[in-house]
């Protein structure tokens, strides 16, 4: 039997439609990464992280069939031009990185280099992590009688950075755990076995809350409770396969 809210051990996020209104990162983070992409390859490339980034890139292009491909990243790091600061390389990482972004593929090696984009804007103050209002009385609230943590398919750097500077101040000290999609596909049950052990929670004494139905028909099958989170904004739910709907955090006391 699942969970009561009020006996949850673990109370698990998504963001977007969820936590943060769906154009946080459509309207917002996203053209940001995309306006100083280009300057951030340039002036960052020789950084070991950014190099790691640019190699797991690499490898990405290397798997795709898709024959509008603007390049293949692999085969110049065979040339030797793909060592982080090979410009034909670096104009190449650019190219394809567009080409992810118009096609809104979940690269890991993307969100990854997106994230670190969106860190220098948080501490510059040029960006602003966008929340409503019931998130910051939930968080306190859940995390006074349990353990709050965020799963989302941007990178754990971009939840930070997101929960650390929001239109709430600094929420993080109430999150205790981030998960992106190096844990596993937000639609693989796999995906939210693996939260549970990592946070030292059985599944039955978590509860996932999203806007995404597939995304909770994955963790009730974990074993998770779920919340169907309708938010203004959001599409309409034709289906909610028999999960809870809530349209505010305060409903769940």
């Amino acid at each position: 039997m699942s969970v009561e809210p009020a006996r949850a051990k673990l109370y698990l996020l998504d963001i977007e439609g969820t936590a943060a209104p769906l154009t946080l990162t459509g309207d917002l983070l996203f053209p940001y990464a995309r306006v100083h992409l280009r300057a951030f390859l340039e002036e960052h490339a020789d950084e070991p992280a950014v190099r790691e980034d640019l190699a797991l890139l690499a490898g990405e292009s290397r798997a795709e069939t898709d024959p509008a491909l603007p390049c293949r990243l692999e085969e110049m790091r065979a040339t030797g031009d793909g060592d982080g600061d090979g410009a034909r390389f670096r104009t190449g990482a650019y190219m394809y990185l567009l080409w992810l972004m118009d096609r809104d593929r979940k690269s890991t090696a993307l969100k990854s280099l997106q994230g670190k984009i969106w860190k220098a804007g948080f501490e510059s103050g040029e960006l602003k992590g966008t929340l409503f209002e019931d998130v910051p009385g939930a968080f306190s609230r859940w995390a006074a009688t349990g353990k709050v943590a965020i799963y989302s398919s941007g990178s754990v750097e971009a939840q930070k950075l997101l929960f650390g500077h929001t239109n709430y101040g600094d929420l993080t000290p109430r999150i205790g755990g981030y998960f992106d999609t190096r844990t596993g596909p937000k639609r693989s049950a796999a995906s939210y076995a693996a939260i549970a052990q990592a946070m030292q929670v059985a599944p039955v004494d978590a509860i996932f809350f999203s806007d995404v139905v597939e995304e909770l028909d994955a963790a009730r099958e974990a074993g998770l409770a779920t919340r169907l989170v309708v938010r203004g904004g959001n599409p309409p739910v034709e289906d909610a396969h028999r999960h809870a709907i809530i349209r505010s955090f305060s409903e769940v006391i």
